[in-house]
């Protein structure tokens, strides 16, 4: 156990290091993201993915990205993205993937039609490549990521594994934050989303893997802090991350965490014994005394701007005109755009150009919904109803994976409010789609196999 835990906090500790270099050197971020490709591209050609080895590589990819996009370090922008989907199919080379894997492949064929009809209906001055990978290289991440990770056999524990290597570079990420803004105060002014205490980058995506980081501290408080030192060392992590998302003003990622988390709970009252419940009662109780220490602590840091922003008002305490900071008209605008074109849609990146002619704004999509509805057509809706109905479907057969309500929810609260601009919703989506199983439940297999 001790080994264990010193294997945790040497994890930890290294990557608040990568941290303070990053900050002190932004330019070894290029070498920092060039490194996770490469030893990453080397660890599977060597193993040939012999344990689900791509699982943690796509996993720290994942959890890097923002550090990575944050001091500019990828070669392109959405390497991220390509990065993910050249393990995937790296995996499935390697160790196949499920015949019953067939709903992801139609999928990933009925995002072409919209391909073809961008390839026409983008204007001649746009960069039909650009604009194509853009709004195309997260559902093809989420395809090729879903292909793979269907009815995939692993442990929960192979499963907190993995959660860890997302988790390990948002400790990096908020280390950066931190030596970026030490005082927050100073820089809070208004109730907008906040770049300076975002680390200078998006505060919509910062707060959506800082709000993922939070679940899965969370959950490592539950299942792995038996000793004092990590119990105390999670909870600091904990509420550090907890902070630092809710200060950026953008409520998506906070709000998707929180949600993960009642659902997370609701999931352990039933699959936990009566009595054990008592102590699960106790959780509860913690949770929310830790959630108002955070919140009554970014209240005081904020100058209580945090609550106004949490209640739609300006700094002024006035109510704001709209509730969503204008993303309703962006969807109203890709609705119509649906009705207009309920077939084959408009073409993939054809949104953003309509809405500069509608709106007189050039806007990206915040909503993954309504871009696949707007530039994918009817083809969008069947794409919508394959990634909802299919991990619910598997859940079922499936209540092992106790993750996978809490993961299928941070997927479509993510998809809703920041589009697909990271890979984390594509990943974690997946990870719904894999069969946990317990050590018994395989020994009991194991020894079917060997009878027959």
């Amino acid at each position: 156990m001790k080994s264990k835990n010193l294997t945790y906090s040497g994890i930890i500790l290294l990557h608040i290091a990568f941290g303070v270099a990053l900050y002190l050197n932004s330019k070894l971020s290029i070498p920092y993201g060039l490194g996770i490709l490469s030893i990453s591209l080397l660890v599977l050609l060597k193993t040939q993915n012999a344990k689900n080895q791509v699982l943690y590589i796509a996993a720290y990819a994942v959890g890097s990205e923002v550090m990575i996009r944050m001091t500019g370090g990828y070669v392109a922008y959405e390497m991220g993205k390509y990065s993910i989907i050249i393990f995937m199919l790296m995996g499935i080379y390697f160790s196949g993937f499920s015949k019953n894997s067939f709903p992801y492949w139609i999928f990933l064929i009925i995002l072409i039609p919209g391909i073809l009809v961008a390839t026409v209906t983008l204007n001649l001055d746009t960069n039909i490549i650009k604009a194509i990978a853009f709004n195309i290289s997260g559902p093809i991440c989420l395809g090729v990521s879903a292909v793979y990770c269907y009815q995939r056999r692993i442990t929960l524990k192979e499963l907190d594994n993995v959660l860890l290597c997302i988790l390990a570079p948002i400790i990096t990420t908020v280390t950066y934050m931190f030596l970026y803004t030490p005082s927050v105060k100073e820089v809070i002014t208004s109730t907008q989303s906040n770049f300076q205490t975002s680390g200078g980058f998006g505060p919509n995506q910062v707060a959506t893997v800082l709000g993922l980081g939070t679940f899965i501290l969370f959950t490592r408080l539950i299942f792995h802090s038996k000793e004092k030192w990590v119990i105390i060392s999670n909870l600091a992590l904990l509420l550090m991350v907890a902070f630092r998302g809710l200060v950026t003003f953008s409520r998506g990622g906070m709000m998707c965490a929180g949600v993960m988390i009642i659902l997370f709970f609701v999931v352990l009252f039933f699959v936990t014994k009566r009595s054990a419940r008592v102590k699960l009662y106790w959780l509860i109780g913690i949770s929310g005394f830790l959630f108002v220490i955070i919140w009554n602590y970014s209240i005081s840091q904020s100058n209580g701007l945090i609550s106004n922003r949490y209640a739609n008002q300006d700094a002024k305490g006035r109510e704001k005109s709209s509730l969503l900071t204008g993303r309703e008209e962006i969807m109203g605008n890709e609705f119509g755009m649906f009705l207009e074109n309920p077939i084959i849609g408009v073409g993939v990146g054809k949104g953003k150009e309509n809405r500069i002619e509608d709106l007189g704004e050039t806007v990206a999509s915040h909503n993954e919904i309504t871009r696949m509805l707007a530039e994918h057509g009817s083809f969008g809706v069947l794409a919508m109803l394959i990634l909802i109905i299919t991990p619910l479907a598997l859940y079922v057969n499936n209540r092992q994976n106790i993750y996978l309500l809490s993961f299928f929810t941070f997927w479509i609260l993510t998809i809703n409010h920041a589009a697909m601009r990271l890979a984390a919703p594509a990943f974690v989506y997946a990870l719904s789609l894999l069969h946990v199983y317990s050590i018994e439940e395989q020994k009991k297999l194991n020894k079917n196999l060997e009878e027959n």
